[in-house]
């Protein structure tokens, strides 16, 4: 198979853009990434995104997005996979042109939560879950999330702090990243002070929520245009799984088994081992599902990715480093983004473009986007190209 590269990124700041509507978050994502790319000029547009319909009372973002982007008569539609559909969209644009089917696709990750306020939010959140036996019932992602924490504590006596690495390696790697929603490190004490959100998930065990859009720009590798400036990076591999939607279906609540069979599958097709993996960026838009990705792609047994995080093994100079620009913890949560976000980053991160959070010789990241707690996990294997 052709090499498919990425060969253009674009990013908005994450944050409350009030004054800003998605098709222009959007536009100056797809803008910055067109350039970078050196004048690539995209045949297909495959927009991420999960809750405009709810929150912003508009669907059809792709004919949107190619409309305002001045790209009308291309293909262009929308993926939907709760937070894992920016990721969605980019492995099929993936697809796209390592098939053959276009030469250049633009990947979109679009999401504004702040075209609602108030509950609203939550309840449209909550329709990544099921709806008849967990929405319909009153229990949030959040409330989901602060169950599974509690179990996992309980089965594996966990101490009250023991999460506490997730969120103060996140802030403190958000410092380094412009994009950011905060770019200030916390300590243990705030972390133990923090008020609760869902007993025991606290405030820092959560990722904020956040505006913001990414995109990027695939082509084959002979396809690049000799101008361009920055090195491309190779998509080595891409794979996907689902699991049940609803938890109480499942064997193993404590056991995220679709990012289990995506990240085997994504490394098995790159033809590389876990070890081989320089840095890996998590969706850690709860900091229990950042000990369960740990675990169920490898990295740590089972019941000990929270120690993992615990003993200083996913910073920056650690064994794995993990959110290198702050992950959603700190870059904060951009829903159906959230994919072509960490996509964005870990190019930066392999160009050797990440100034103060840079990781030396980093060949090799692995990225897993998650649709609710793991019941769609997307995930791929970014690489250098030597």
């Amino acid at each position: 198979m052709t090499d498919v590269v990425i060969a253009g990124i674009g990013q908005t700041p994450v944050g409350e853009h009030w004054d800003v509507g998605l098709r222009e978050l959007a536009l100056a994502a797809v803008q910055a990434a067109l350039k970078d790319a050196g004048g690539i000029k995209p045949q297909a547009l495959f927009v991420g995104n999960m809750l405009a319909p709810n929150l912003s009372n508009q669907a059809h973002l792709g004919s949107l997005i190619a409309d305002y982007s001045g790209l009308t008569g291309v293909e262009a539609v929308t993926f939907e996979a709760s937070g894992a559909s920016g990721a969605s969209a980019l492995r099929q644009g993936y697809l796209a042109v390592a098939g053959e089917m276009a030469d250049a696709v633009l990947v979109v990750g679009a999401e504004k939560f702040t075209d609602t306020i108030g509950a609203e939010i939550e309840e449209a959140i909550a329709t990544e879950t099921d709806s008849d036996f967990e929405a319909m019932q009153g229990v949030t992602s959040a409330a989901q999330a602060a169950l599974l924490m509690r179990r996992y504590m309980r089965e594996y006596q966990v101490p009250a702090n023991g999460f506490s690495n997730f969120a103060l390696t996140a802030h403190a790697n958000g410092e380094g990243n412009p994009n950011a929603m905060f770019r200030k490190a916390i300590t243990a004490a705030a972390y133990e002070e923090a008020r609760k959100l869902n007993e025991p998930l606290n405030l820092f065990d959560a990722a904020p929520k956040g505006d913001g859009a990414a995109a990027l720009i695939l082509t084959r590798r002979e396809l690049l245009p000799s101008k361009a400036v920055n090195p491309p990076v190779k998509i080595a591999a891409s794979a996907a799984s689902t699991d049940t939607l609803a938890l109480h279906d499942r064997k193993d609540m404590l056991f995220f088994n679709a990012a289990q069979i995506s990240a085997g599958k994504a490394l098995k097709r790159a033809g590389i081992a876990l070890e081989q993996i320089h840095f890996f960026e998590y969706h850690d838009v709860f900091s229990i599902y950042a000990a369960l990705q740990l675990e169920a792609v490898g990295f740590a047994e089972k019941g000990q990715g929270w120690k993992f995080a615990a003993e200083g093994k996913i910073g920056l100079k650690g064994k794995l480093p993990c959110a290198t620009l702050g992950g959603m913890s700190a870059r904060g949560y951009t829903g159906g983004a959230s994919g072509v976000y960490q996509a964005v980053e870990a190019v930066i991160q392999i160009r050797g473009q990440a100034g103060k959070n840079q990781i030396a010789g980093a060949k090799f990241g692995l990225i897993q986007s998650l649709g609710g707690p793991a019941s769609t996990a997307v995930s791929h294997v970014l690489q250098q190209i030597s």
